[in-house]
Formats: structure tokens, C-alpha cells, sequence
């Protein structure tokens, strides 16, 4: 499971990066509101991150710096333009989906079987 949040976290930052700086023109567009496609994405971005690398503050650190920089980069695309408010629902929607990760996982530990109770038994050969 681990290696698949990872796997989906840095699929969707790609995805992230590639609907953000093509040419609007090119733009993948649903009917949802635009303020609820940025919050979906960044949402999932940031859960997939925490259950992939753990909802530490670098992670969450490094979302927001990843949000500033895409709305930073759109400067550089012709016919794109950054915006504050795209700026802060993604970065609030990468902390929420963070914050969810550290939930679900926390929810998760409370069902599983700690390690101390598992039969670790040693032979011979293992003690030297």
C-alpha cells in the first residue's frame, strides 16, 4: 500500500504540473466548478503524499511550496496567470488531504496488531 500512495502522490503532482502549464487551450476541463477541480486534485495530491511519506511538516511544507510554485510557473505559459485564491485553496486542500492521511492512518494503527504482540521467537543460531 505504501508504495502505491507513493506511486499515485507523484502521479498526480505530474498531473498537477501538466494541467497547470499547458496552453489554456489545451487544458483538460470538466463542468465542475473551478475552485472544486483545484481543491479534488490538490486534496488527492495531499493524501496520497501523507499515506505515501507520512503527514510530517516537510510534506507539508513541500505541498504549499509545490502550490505557490505551479501558480509561480503559469506567469511563464502564455495565455495563463497565477492567482492568489487558486494559491490558497491548493494549498489548504494539499493540508486537508495531509490532515486526512494522518487520520486514516491513525484509524488504521487502531485496528492492526501490534508488533509487540506478534511470536518473534529466536533460535539457537540466532543469539550467537
Amino acid at each position: 500500500m505504501l508504495k502505491a500512495a507513493r506511486i499515485a502522490a507523484w502521479l498526480l503532482s505530474a498531473t498537477i504540473v501538466v494541467a497547470s502549464l499547458v496552453p489554456p487551450e489545451l487544458r483538460p476541463t470538466t463542468d465542475a466548478p473551478h475552485d472544486l477541480e483545484h481543491f479534488a486534485i490538490y486534496a488527492a495530491t495531499g493524501l496520497a503524499f501523507g499515506l505515501g511519506y507520512g503527514s510530517r511538516y516537510p510534506v507539508t511544507i513541500a505541498m504549499v511550496i509545490f502550490a505557490g510554485a505551479i501558480e509561480v510557473a503559469q506567469l511563464f505559459v502564455p495565455g495563463r496567470h497565477a492567482r492568489l485564491s487558486d494559491f490558497m485553496v491548493d494549498a489548504l486542500a494539499a493540508c486537508i488531504g495531509l490532515a486526512a492521511s494522518h487520520v486514516l492512518m491513525r484509524k488504521s494503527k487502531r485496528y492492526s496488531i501490534p508488533v509487540s504482540h506478534v511470536n518473534t521467537r529466536t533460535t539457537d543460531t540466532d543469539s550467537g
